[in-house]
């Protein structure tokens, strides 16, 4: 069992504008914010590569958008041109590349949910205390 899956989840509208940002460490906070941040320059080049003469996808896995010596970033746009951003240590080697996706699937699905609540409105931050906890579940590996 992994310890910690992502030290960051992060949910990015279509106009680059933060929906959701969650960290387990508030003392970098600002750091992986960066992260995310920087993370979003290697999405759209990889939206913009991938985007010639591939047919409509419902979603695309962009995998690892890059990597520091403390941590691994991977990306996920749907077909809406939201975009999830995973912040993964480093450290943890024994995560494989099905179990990232598995994580973007699940975040994806959650997200889903919140937003097809009636009470929510689109363009508006995510702020609900039931996705929190799930976004924490999923960020712990449970």
């Amino acid at each position: 069992m992994v310890v910690a899956m992502a030290v960051c989840v992060s949910i990015i509208g279509k106009d680059n504008a933060p929906l959701y940002l969650s960290t387990t460490d508030m003392d970098k906070e600002l750091e992986l914010q960066y992260r995310v941040h920087a993370a979003l320059d290697v999405v759209e080049e990889k939206c913009q590569t991938t985007g010639k003469g591939t047919p409509e996808t419902k979603e695309l896995y962009l995998g690892l958008l890059y990597a520091t010596e403390t941590h691994k970033i991977y990306g996920f746009v749907t077909n809406t041109k939201i975009k999830f951003i995973l912040v993964i240590d480093s450290g943890n080697i024994a995560l494989r590349e099905n179990e990232v996706r598995a994580m973007f699937r699940n975040l994806h699905m959650l997200y889903t949910d919140a937003v097809c609540n009636p009470f929510f409105l689109p363009g508006e931050a995510l702020s609900s205390k039931k996705f929190d906890r799930s976004i924490q579940k999923l960020m712990s590996g449970n």
